[in-house]
């Protein structure tokens, strides 16, 4: 137990190494097995949560160790702040430094003027839903991921009228879904084409697929917002999708809500992934 509430520090003031340090420390034990990144790939990550490390606090001990972080992803278009992601060192869990920049999340959004405040948590991490729902945070959405080897999903033709576009088009067209979907993960609205360093964008009557290509083995979907309850643009996306890539595995992270594109995915076979996500919402 801390002897003293810890010191809290604007991210932004500490040394990169030592933030990035303290991430791999205090996900080496996560709960979908451990998450480190090379120190290369973190500006990269920091970048796909839209983290600002100056709204971002650690809590240090007073020798000025990193005890537990809170990285903050401001989300201008909704009017909130979205907690990126919020971990304590081993050494640190259960003593109050956790929940202490979590409190401190909070008030310092309702002094900004924020309506609310929000975050995805593993609905499994049964420690922190507790500590977010203790503390006023609601579930809004099921966030689920899913998975094709080669051989499943049923192929098709690309129908008529499926264009590929440029980066431009496609931030545009993922920023203006942002601001009339509410509760659009940040993950896969404009952040999602900081997710690789080459990505491609299809649209279709209305719908996006957003995807890149780690190796030729294998396809991640970046973001697939379909709007239309029938989804049959999301399926022809993925059928199309599939038809150019046939013998790649298909994986979508569990970023992906059931009525903006999942229900396309089940349909055609994806298998669901076992664990998945919640995101919550805070009025402030």
């Amino acid at each position: 137990m801390l002897s003293a509430s810890p010191r809290l520090l604007a991210a932004a003031e500490l040394a990169p190494d030592d933030l990035h340090a303290a991430f791999g420390a205090a996900f080496a034990d996560y709960l979908i097995g451990p998450f480190s990144l090379p120190p290369a790939a973190w500006p990269g990550f920091l970048a796909r949560q839209g983290v600002d490390l100056g709204l971002s606090r650690a809590a240090l001990d007073g020798a000025g160790r990193i005890l537990a972080f809170c990285l903050v992803a401001p989300r201008p278009a909704l009017g909130r702040w979205r907690l990126a992601t919020m971990g304590a060192l081993p050494a640190a869990r259960g003593s109050g430094a956790a929940p202490a920049l979590l409190d401190d999340f909070i008030a310092r959004a309702a002094a900004a003027g924020q309506g609310a405040v929000e975050l995805e948590v593993f609905a499994q991490n049964e420690r922190a839903l507790r500590l977010y729902q203790g503390r006023g945070f609601a579930p809004r959405h099921e966030l689920h991921g899913y998975l094709a080897e080669s051989g499943c999903l049923s192929p098709a033709a690309a129908p008529a009228g499926l264009r590929e576009v440029d980066t431009e088009a496609a931030r545009a067209w993922l920023t203006a879904a942002e601001q009339r979907i509410a509760d659009l993960p940040l993950q896969v609205g404009p952040a999602a084409l900081s997710a690789a360093s080459t990505s491609t964008a299809w649209q279709l009557d209305g719908a996006q697929l957003l995807f890149a290509q780690p190796d030729a083995l294998s396809l991640s979907v970046l973001s697939l917002i379909d709007e239309s309850p029938r989804q049959a643009a999301a399926t022809a996306l993925l059928q199309a999708l599939r038809a150019r890539y046939p013998e790649a595995s298909l994986r979508v992270p569990q970023i992906q809500r059931l009525d903006l594109g999942g229900a396309a995915l089940r349909a055609l076979g994806c298998a669901v992934l076992p664990l998945h996500q919640l995101l919550l919402l805070r009025p402030c």
